[in-house]
């Protein structure tokens, strides 16, 4: 009898972050999940060897990053609080760390620091 395991679509994105890591796509990872799959989160990172940090999230989730341990140690310095209470700075580190766009972050980074509340109109930003 052949039986069938179904993995949550949270844990497939985490095993796609483990393979990102370790073919060099990425240095860290935010990997954000329900409490209820951090525990398998946590064995699958130590079996393999990855450091990471924890951070709670609400109720429900809990943040977990993982990767290289010089950007570990810089996290550690960095988020010393829930995520929306962090600084434009510290965001943008962060975004920057994470390797998301560094155009968006730069947008965003404006946008948080300017106040803006909706789409930026580019009023900061000399257009000649």
């Amino acid at each position: 009898m052949r039986t069938t395991t179904t993995i949550s679509t949270e844990l497939k994105v985490l095993m796609n972050h483990i393979y990102e890591l370790h073919k060099g796509v990425r240095h860290m990872v935010l990997f954000t999940c329900n409490k209820k799959y951090s525990e398998q989160t946590i064995q699958r990172l130590e079996s393999q060897g990855i450091p990471y940090l924890l951070q709670p999230a609400g109720r429900q989730n809990q943040n977990i990053y993982f990767g290289r341990r010089e950007c570990l140690e810089a996290i550690r310095l960095i988020v010393t609080r829930p995520l929306n209470e962090l600084t434009p700075e510290e965001d943008f580190i962060l975004g920057a760390m994470l390797g998301y766009d560094i155009c968006a972050q730069c947008e965003r980074y404006c946008k948080r620091k300017n106040g803006c509340k909706g789409e930026c109109d580019g009023h900061c930003i000399n257009k000649n």
